[in-house]
């Protein structure tokens, strides 16, 4: 019986490697220069630190421009608010790994709601569709492409 699962991983070497650039470019520009604005990359959090609000939005589109040209989602990061602080602001970034119970449960009934002779099933933090058809499970795909659930999926495990 075909299958296969549903997912919301971001290629964390992809994503530092973005970050590095950023840093790089970030240093050499002449409007960040004896500023000391960076981007900070520990586990599932980054945070960009610069003088004013300004730069921090400046380095945020270098961030997204850079992740975009290395096939990362921007989805994927959830920024917070920006803090501003002794002449510093701050804006922290969280990483979104794997697909939360709620957004599973949403994908679920969006899958039953078509009426394929599919099954949804929730593993953890992915979904497994299994269905007897390839193009069943095909049309789940198209519609879950075309569905905002603000979150970037993939579909991984495809077997016949």
């Amino acid at each position: 019986m075909p299958s296969f699962d549903i997912v919301s991983e971001v290629n964390l070497h992809e994503l530092s490697n973005a970050i590095n650039q950023t840093n790089r470019e970030v240093k050499t520009r002449f409007d960040f220069k004896d500023s000391d604005a960076e981007v900070e990359y520990k586990e599932t959090t980054l945070t960009l630190q610069a003088e004013n609000e300004f730069q921090i939005n400046q380095i945020t589109e270098i961030l997204h421009k850079k992740l975009a040209k290395r096939g990362v989602d921007i989805a994927a990061l959830e920024a917070g608010q920006i803090e501003v602080q002794n002449r510093r602001a701050r804006l922290p970034m969280t990483i979104k790994q794997g697909i939360d119970k709620d957004t599973a449960k949403n994908i679920v009934k969006t899958i039953k709601s078509h009426k394929l002779k599919v099954q949804a099933a929730i593993q953890s933090e992915q979904v497994r569709v299994s269905g007897k058809k390839r193009d069943d499970l095909q049309q789940i795909m198209a519609l879950l492409r075309e569905k905002d659930l603000g979150l970037p999926l993939q579909f991984i495990n495809f077997r016949d």
